[in-house]
């Protein structure tokens, strides 16, 4: 399984929180990449539902990551 911004961005409107079979379905219907589904996939599921992307892919970037000045945007 590998995830990069691109892939984990077909997910940022997904309904959390959601579980993988929701996750799945969602990115179906919402016509993602096959890498996508297939990582889904290969996630564990222990039945409780993920509550953001975060649980998704660990690694993802949140605003937080970025060192900018938002005052100047």
């Amino acid at each position: 399984m590998y995830w990069t911004l691109e892939l984990a961005s077909y997910l940022d409107d997904a309904p959390w929180p959601a579980s993988k079979d929701e996750l799945i379905d969602y990115a179906i219907r919402s016509g993602a990449p096959l890498e996508v589904v297939e990582n889904l996939q290969e996630l564990e599921d222990d039945g409780d539902a993920f509550e953001s992307i975060d649980e998704v892919w660990s690694e993802y970037p949140t605003t937080d990551d970025y060192f900018f000045n938002e005052d100047e945007l």
